[in-house]
């Protein structure tokens, strides 16, 4: 079976930097090039008390990013179609920005599609 796209969702624990809306932006667009994704749009919102929300916008799909600072504890989506992207390539970047002491990845494999 061929699918045409993967989802990496991840969960990141015990990490650092969850609360600055600039760490979030620049781990998206290293995730967007690590990835081989061809960046569309970046938006970052912050919230009150506390949490940011990122999302790369790419034209094989998306980059989210989703933090809880009370928690240390991040979401992450990436969601790449065709066959170009490498969206495991965001764990190192992850790793370098947040610092997680676990990280676990699950993998579905998208719109399965006969031969």
């Amino acid at each position: 079976m061929k699918s045409v796209g993967r989802h990496l969702i991840l969960e990141l624990w015990e990490c650092r930097e969850l609360n600055s809306p600039d760490v979030v932006e620049q781990a998206l667009r290293e995730a967007t090039e690590a990835c081989k994704a061809n960046l569309l749009d970046l938006k970052v919102h912050t919230f009150s008390p506390q949490g940011v929300t990122g999302v790369a916008v790419v034209s094989e799909s998306h980059i989210l990013i989703h933090t809880w600072p009370e928690l240390n504890y991040a979401a992450v989506d990436v969601f790449t179609c065709g066959d170009r992207a490498e969206p495991a390539a965001v764990v190192p970047v992850l790793q370098k920005h947040f610092g997680p002491q676990r990280i676990q990845v699950m993998e579905i494999r998208r719109g399965l599609v006969s031969e």
